[in-house]
């Protein structure tokens, strides 16, 4: 564990972004490579960032989105997941060192609370009547239950492909595969699968987040490496209301989306209070969805650089959104930098890699569900 700079500031933005970086505040003391998740903690405005330069950062965030860095502690390997526990006494970190971590706000101490034999993709910590467990999802193909208070995982659960990404809403847990895989377990019930889907979408998936609506039934969002998004839900007589739509993706020509580059959806984020959801991908892109509506109620002006990762605070006031790269293209994209054309200005359409956590202020119509139109 270590202290970064305590630095509460708001940084004069690159010239190479877009004029929307003017409109939301930046995070001091970013890390230094690709971030990969960014958490916040529903108890604090505590801030939460895994990076793949082995670190986890925790940062303090102030309601008018300044922001002072606390602690750092690392792992031997890229982060690729952070959560909270629910009482935020905890962060719990996943990496590429095959190891799970819990670092304990309170004490200042971090220890490692799981293994496996391949990478952590995801992990998230879940309450249930016997109390809260730790699930980490790997490339081992296999799911694990952990028990603070043990060394050993008190379950293994064997999945029919390497995990990609996993999320939580009691009592449901629900685990993206590859080769379109989607396993859905009954938290009562963990060991044993619920049901098994083959994703709607047509390409691998990207990231899973669960929601439950306005009507109490359970569902989740998928997202996928060819833009597009899918709204499912848990039960058949659900089955109905399931759809999916064209959301990351930038067309060629303004009159012809058969000429669309397709993006990444790296992250879906929904909102504490509202239920709406935030998306960001490799397109620089964040959007604002009612899901319910089925319309798009905010878009932000898009960056150069990727979207990688997005959080709602506690009470969904603040939304902190991480520019890095997604390492969508391979080891040969992460040598991309800014390119400049004779004004100074960032070249359209080009991709540029930066790292940078942004914090923006919501406003209620931002958030809140409504019909109507497309807004800006």
């Amino acid at each position: 564990m270590s202290y970064f700079s305590n630095i509460a500031n708001a940084r004069s933005m690159n010239a190479t972004l877009s004029s929307a970086v003017e409109k939301d505040v930046e995070l001091g003391d970013p890390p230094s490579d690709s971030i990969s998740s960014i958490s916040f903690s529903s108890q604090a405005n505590y801030l939460a960032v895994g990076s793949w330069d082995n670190s986890v950062r925790i940062y303090e965030v102030a309601s008018n989105a300044q922001s002072q860095g606390k602690v750092m502690y690392s792992h031997q390997g890229p982060v690729l997941d952070v959560c909270w526990s629910t009482d935020g006494t905890k962060v719990f970190s996943s990496s590429a060192d095959n190891t799970a971590r819990a670092f304990d706000i309170g004490t200042g101490q971090n220890v490692r609370v799981g293994q496996h034999d391949a990478p952590i993709k995801s992990l998230r910590w879940v309450d249930g009547p016997q109390g809260g467990v730790l699930v980490t999802g790997s490339w081992d193909k296999t799911l694990k239950y952990w028990d603070l208070r043990t060394p050993s995982a008190i379950a293994t659960v064997n999945l029919p492909e390497r995990c990609y990404t996993l999320d939580a809403r009691y009592p449901c847990l629900v685990v993206g595969c590859a080769e379109q895989h989607i396993m859905i377990y009954d938290l009562k019930n963990p060991t044993v699968p619920y049901k098994t889907k083959i994703s709607p979408l047509k390409k691998q998936l990207r990231v899973v987040s669960c929601f439950t609506n306005s009507t109490g039934d359970h569902g989740f969002a998928l997202g996928g490496v060819d833009g597009r998004l899918a709204i499912s839900y848990i039960e058949d007589k659900d089955a109905v209301k399931c759809y999916s739509f064209k959301a990351h993706r930038r067309s060629t020509t303004p009159t012809s989306n058969d000429q669309a580059i397709v993006h990444c959806v790296n992250s879906i984020a929904f909102h504490p209070v509202h239920g709406t959801f935030a998306t960001g991908g490799s397109d620089g892109g964040v959007h604002f969805w009612d899901g319910e509506a089925r319309v798009r109620v905010k878009t932000f002006d898009p960056y150069p650089t990727p979207v990688s990762s997005t959080a709602f605070n506690k009470d969904g006031s603040l939304f902190a959104y991480a520019l890095s790269y997604d390492w969508h293209r391979g080891h040969a994209g992460a040598a991309l930098t800014a390119a400049t054309n004779s004004t100074g200005s960032a070249e359209p359409n080009r991709m540029v890699n930066q790292t940078k956590i942004m914090l923006h202020k919501c406003k209620e119509e931002e958030v809140r569900k409504r019909q109507g139109a497309i807004r800006k």
